[in-house]
């Protein structure tokens, strides 16, 4: 039965510690470069491929093996596989039973309905321990990534053995394993590398509010109440010399709450009369954006400087044109006329 199936799964999966067997089911960009992460921290490696005679000669490191997927061999096994290429493995299942499988899939777009990629293949391997991780990692960053555990792999499944190897595993690697619960914080877990910069949401929001309050005020104060007071008409500032106007202010506020948040909290801290107490939520968060606060404020800084060279050539050029004419004008007004 299936309760019998994951009993069973649960008592076979750990992971030996000594020189722990790894297999990758799958020969695309990730499997290499797991494979030659693994080579390099000391694991036995073996690949299993529908076709491993197709593999070009020297395109897995050396001491990885090369088999076919039924004769891939391991107690822990990753699938860099497309999701819609799982229920290829189907027949494979006798074999996968009682082994660790390690979805690596992120999901095709965000806000899928159903079941996440990890919970559909424990629905279709209910004999074999489903963890998800590895999915934030690309191919780059596991050929050419530090050592030092300064990136994080988050992992989940509903087997705590099987997460605890797959945990031990990260931590060999060299990363930072984290454990984030079980196999239904999965569907967070895939759609997390689809979100486009989730840590600049707030700064970018941030800058484009200011500059659009600094960019509308410029524009009553030196275009609208000009046209209504004196019938003056400035509308040609509005691209250039108001944006240069505004820049400048965004980027001095924005430099202001970089260094705001470091002084809410010395004296929140001065004021709880410790400083092992944690801060609350919005000060938190406001402290984590203080690096993109910074870039952000150094951009439009950066703009402001830009727009102010293009103000200068364009003012340059325009006393060059008027030279220019009046030398060619100036020749043909007669001595009277000048006098």
């Amino acid at each position: 039965s299936e309760e019998t199936c994951h009993s069973r799964s649960i008592e076979s999966v750990p992971l030996s510690v000594g020189d722990p067997m790894v297999c990758i089911l799958g020969s695309g960009d990730f499997s290499r470069s797991l494979s030659s992460r693994l080579r390099c921290c000391g694991c036995r490696v073996v690949v299993g491929s529908r076709d491993p005679q197709r593999l070009p000669p020297g395109l897995f490191p050396e001491g990885v093996e090369l088999k076919t997927q039924r004769g891939a061999e391991g107690s822990l096994v990753f699938l860099a596989l497309y999701p819609e290429h799982y229920p290829s493995l189907l027949t494979l299942r006798p074999l996968l039973s009682g082994r660790i499988l390690v979805d690596v899939s992120n999901a095709s777009s965000l806000k899928q309905e159903g079941l996440s990629n990890a919970q559909r293949l424990a629905q279709m391997f209910p004999c074999s321990s489903v963890v998800k991780g590895f999915n934030g990692l690309s191919a780059w960053t596991l050929l050419t990534g530090a050592y030092d555990h300064s990136r994080q792999v988050l992992v989940c499944g509903d087997c705590p053995s099987s997460k605890l190897s797959v945990l031990a595993l990260a931590q060999r690697l060299g990363f930072g394993a984290v454990d984030v619960g079980g196999l239904s914080a999965s569907r967070a877990l895939e759609e997390a590398p689809l979100l486009l910069f989730p840590s600049w949401r707030g700064p970018l929001l941030t800058t484009m509010l200011l500059f659009s309050f600094f960019y509308l005020y410029i524009a009553l104060k030196n275009v609208l109440m000009p046209f209504l007071d004196r019938a003056e008409n400035n509308l040609h500032h509005l691209p250039l010399i108001t944006v240069n106007q505004a820049l400048p202010a965004v980027a001095l506020v924005m430099l202001s709450l970089v260094y705001m948040p470091g002084l809410l909290a010395s004296v929140l801290q001065l004021y709880r009369g410790t400083k092992y107490k944690r801060f609350p939520d919005w000060l938190d968060q406001w402290m984590c954006a203080r690096k993109q606060l910074g870039l952000l404020s150094f951009l439009c800084a950066a703009l402001h400087a830009v727009y102010s060279v293009c103000l200068s050539i364009r003012r340059a050029s325009g006393y060059m044109i008027l030279n220019a004419a009046y030398q060619q004008v100036c020749p043909k007004i007669p001595q009277q006329l000048r006098l």
